[in-house]
């Protein structure tokens, strides 16, 4: 048995931490300051004052949004007036205290990795504009990314776990089950724009991580109360499904046979605050379509992680054709599954067969539905479900793995996946994400450490050790050669011409990255 882990805080740590954790949970977040912002929020991202989009919703404001609303408005009609001087004036820029990156080449990639986690890694234990606080320190996926997302975490987890920096692991589950007590849910990181929507639902795979480690039934019913909290987000709406066209209401779904399934959604129908000018102008492009209806397939696109990918589209070279709200995805549901599984484990745990058996149960309601909705004969593979025109997307993709990752499919199918695998994402820098090469970055010729990590497991599951290996030689290859040219280690790579880099989407190729640093040091670990 492992050694438990216990978290060990200096005594004004804990006295800061207890204060984020008791003041912060009755404490209400303004869930629409940058909102609040309007007409100064719309004219600097149309006018791309800052590049990117998200630099601007991520400044701190000097006073209250509202009062520099009306303060620009107010304003920016008067003769000499100038934004960038009126942006200095009322916000300020935010830069977290931390070490800075050592491009240097006098490490090889573990160390580099090692050296990256503190690099990484904030505290924030104060609500600073758009970002809130929260009770203890996190790692971050690096770049423009300095806050703590959702299912990055679980595979910068994996690295942790790694480097055997558990204590980091425990941390920022804590800081997930303070925003499951405090929201309800997930959201997609600790910023209020995101509070609108979560991502792929990993939180039950850290819980069954941290397990390992500090022991299962521990474990398991310290996190109960949080795993049943978030299945019941992702199933709220039950009551009002027979009544909404196409029977679905928020992230729920009620099939023609009865069975539940579930889809990416936001809650909300405007164009995303950081990436505010790319979503007008897509639906600008779209003349024929509500631009409600089309900003909500954009949002739920974001929940999904997968934003963009022609994954979503109906004509996949088109981002104006996204449709992600009418899209049961098999990766979801497989994860909702595993979230089921785990319930109804420690229920079995805790002796409680009732409410074990309830759960077990519906997840093997939701296995047969998988194989029902999600399983392609033509294709002979798992593609996502278009429950609006009650057919299969018949896109493949990488998301195609999660049935076979989460233990579901037969092995006659997984020696089918396992075929397309070979014969369709197999490339010299690892697995593409599609085929599609549609200038979106989840699209082709992009790789990605989670699809990779994912597709591994899922072919060891069947005994496809040969490819599974392969993939994973390639994979480590392809990161380890930019590291040589370049002593970076990035968010994308471009598995099919390995001598360029991954690209395309909204903003430029990240550098840090949590995720790939994870996956590779696990991966590096075996």
């Amino acid at each position: 048995m492992p050694k438990r882990f216990r978290i060990r805080l200096p005594r004004e740590d804990k006295i800061k931490t207890a204060l984020v954790q008791t003041a912060g949970l009755v404490t209400r977040v303004n869930r629409n300051s940058i909102e609040d912002l309007g007409p100064l929020l719309e004219d600097v991202q149309t006018a791309s004052f800052y590049g990117d989009g998200k630099k601007f919703v991520d400044l701190v404001p000097k006073n209250s949004t509202k009062y520099i609303q009306k303060k620009y408005l107010a304003e920016k009609e008067l003769e000499g007036f100038n934004l960038e001087s009126f942006l200095h004036e009322n916000f300020d820029e935010y830069t977290p205290p931390g070490r800075t990156y050592d491009r240097s080449k006098d490490k090889d990639v573990s160390e580099h990795i090692s050296h990256l986690w503190d690099v990484l890694k904030r505290r924030n234990r104060v609500n600073r504009g758009s970002l809130f606080a929260l009770p203890h320190e996190y790692i971050v996926p690096g770049g423009r990314f300095s806050e703590q997302y959702y299912w990055d975490s679980y595979f910068i987890m994996l690295g942790l776990a790694a480097d055997e920096r558990w204590g980091d692991i425990e941390k920022m589950v804590k800081n997930f089950t303070y925003m499951i007590r405090k929201f309800g849910f997930i959201p997609t990181a600790n910023r209020t724009y995101y509070l609108s929507r979560s991502q792929p639902p990993f939180f039950s795979a850290m819980v069954k991580l941290l397990a390992s480690h500090n022991g299962k039934l521990k474990t398991y019913s310290e996190h109960l109360p949080y795993l049943l909290a978030e299945y019941r987000f992702w199933s709220r709406g039950r009551r009002n499904l027979v009544k909404r066209e196409h029977r679905a209401y928020a992230r729920l779904v009620l099939m023609p046979d009865g069975a539940l399934l579930n889809r990416y959604y936001d809650n909300k129908t405007t164009p995303r605050p950081e990436s505010l000018k790319e979503d007008v102008a897509t639906a600008e492009s779209a003349e024929d379509r509500d631009s409600e209806r089309l900003f909500l397939h954009l949002r739920a696109a974001a929940e999904s992680g997968w934003d963009f990918s022609s994954r979503w589209f109906l004509e996949e070279n088109d981002i104006s054709s996204i449709h992600t709200a009418d899209i049961l995805p098999v990766d979801l549901n497989c994860l909702l599954y595993q979230q089921e599984l785990l319930i109804a484990e420690t229920y079995r745990l805790l002796k409680n067969p009732l409410l074990a058996n309830k759960f077990y149960k519906l997840a093997q309601r939701r296995a047969s539905s998988i194989q029902k909705y999600f399983w392609n004969p033509t294709l002979n593979f798992y593609c996502d479900y278009n429950f609006h025109y009650a057919k299969s997307t018949e896109r493949l993709t990488l998301a195609g793995m999660f049935p076979l990752y989460a233990g579901i499919a037969s092995h006659e199918q997984a020696q089918h996946v396992a075929r397309r695998v070979e014969e369709l994402f197999l490339m010299p820098g690892g697995l593409v994400t599609t085929n599609v090469n549609s200038s979106q970055q989840w699209d082709s010729p992009n790789g990605w450490a989670p699809l990779q990590w994912i597709s591994i497991i899922a072919l060891r599951n069947y005994g496809y050790h040969a490819l599974a290996n392969e993939i994973k030689n390639r994979w480590i290859k392809s990161n380890e050669d930019v590291f040589t040219r370049d002593a970076r280690l990035v968010e994308k790579y471009n598995v099919i011409d390995t001598n360029q880099l991954g690209g395309g989407g909204e903003y430029s190729l990240q550098d840090g990255f949590g995720w790939t640093n994870g996956v590779l040091a696990a991966l590096l670990a075996e």
